[in-house]
């Protein structure tokens, strides 16, 4: 287990809030029955990963490739070190790409690398499904106006995910992407994010839901490191009974980076007292012709629209359940796709069913 175990020290600040205990209690999780592996209604690729492993006969990889990928430098990426990988050609338009990560106990590492040549579009959706420690390390680079849409649902029943991301944006290039965590496993989505062409447009966010004891965490950093670039950070965060939620994300933006728009909003919501949510806006501006804006707040439901909804006659869990539906909505709402928007809705309602 020394492997697992060797990772930052929460004295460092990136991970003051990193549960590395749940990473290696999650790692020496016993084996379990494979979860129920549901594919949603797209076309395109299908990949079916079961700890850590293609399985073949599930599997249609269309445009994707799997084989050995260079690891990262980063804690976590380093020990991914095989994967899947899609390149597209300029100009190219690629089906969506579904992957589904089922674990069964233990730990599974897998790596993947996305290139878009200039004038491309790629949509991704990953679901992580099961128990034990999953963890990804995705590197990503967009040329000139590109277009990539990532959705990701971390819906496993025990365990821990980790996400780490390597993206790089040319001229005009663009990426939305969005994380649910809607499961009782443990999280940590730690993002690098560099927007290196000119009017390049990155919009990174989701909402992380725990409760019982469970610790999820994210830890973004988009630099802006040319002019006319835009990014977007909107997360929200729901914590009940005796869990935590921490939500670090960084802007920085270069000296030269003039023009650049960049903005904020981290939003708490406690379900009982005795949960925890960890808020972290930070900016650093090196230039002087900016717009950049954070907010961040922590808070319970509105006493007064529980009341007003109760003499509406609508019982009391049932008018938490909209309440709380409603402050998720502003982070999954920004999902394009109608099937995939209805998938995440689906999963936070079922977990606040579990909840409340």
């Amino acid at each position: 287990m020394t492997d697992v175990l060797d990772l930052p020290s929460t004295r460092q600040e990136a991970w003051r809030w990193a549960d590395t205990g749940g990473i290696a209690a999650a790692a020496a999780l016993a084996p379990v029955a494979p979860a129920k592996a549901d594919f949603l209604d797209l076309p395109g690729a299908r990949l079916l990963f079961v700890d850590g492993v293609l399985d073949d006969a599930a599997s249609d990889l269309h445009r994707v490739r799997i084989g050995d990928l260079t690891p990262g430098d980063h804690p976590l990426g380093a020990r991914a070190t095989h994967g899947w990988s899609l390149h597209l050609d300029a100009g190219a338009v690629a089906d969506p790409v579904q992957i589904v990560h089922v674990a069964t106990g233990g730990q599974n590492h897998v790596a993947a690398e996305i290139v878009l040549a200039a004038d491309t579009s790629a949509q991704l959706v990953e679901t992580f499904v099961g128990a034990g420690w999953s963890n990804r390390h995705t590197r990503i680079r967009l040329g000139h106006a590109a277009r990539l849409m990532r959705a990701v649902r971390m819906t496993q029943d025990a365990g821990f995910v980790s996400l780490r991301d390597d993206a790089e944006l040319g001229e005009g290039a663009s990426y939305v992407a969005t994380v649910l965590g809607a499961g009782d496993q443990g999280a940590r989505v730690d993002a690098a994010i560099t927007l290196a062409g000119a009017g390049g447009y990155a919009e990174f966010g989701g909402a992380l839901l725990t409760r019982d004891a469970t610790k999820q965490e994210c830890a973004v950093r988009v630099r802006h490191a040319a002019p006319n670039g835009q990014s977007h950070q909107l997360w929200r965060a729901v914590a009940a009974d005796t869990s935590q939620a921490s939500l670090a994300a960084a802007v920085e933006v270069a000296r030269h980076a003039q023009k650049t728009d960049g903005e904020q909003s981290l939003r708490g919501l406690l379900l009982q007292r005795t949960a925890t949510v960890n808020l972290k806006p930070e900016l650093e501006i090196f230039a002087d012709d900016v717009k950049c804006a954070h907010g961040a707040t922590v808070g319970e439901l509105d006493a007064r629209a529980l009341f007003y909804m109760a003499s509406r006659g609508i019982p009391a869990p049932r008018a938490k359940a909209l309440l709380t539906r409603a402050f998720v909505a502003d982070a999954l709402d920004r999902i394009a796709d109608d099937t995939v928007r209805d998938a995440f809705a689906a999963d936070a309602d079922a977990w606040l069913e579990r909840a409340l």
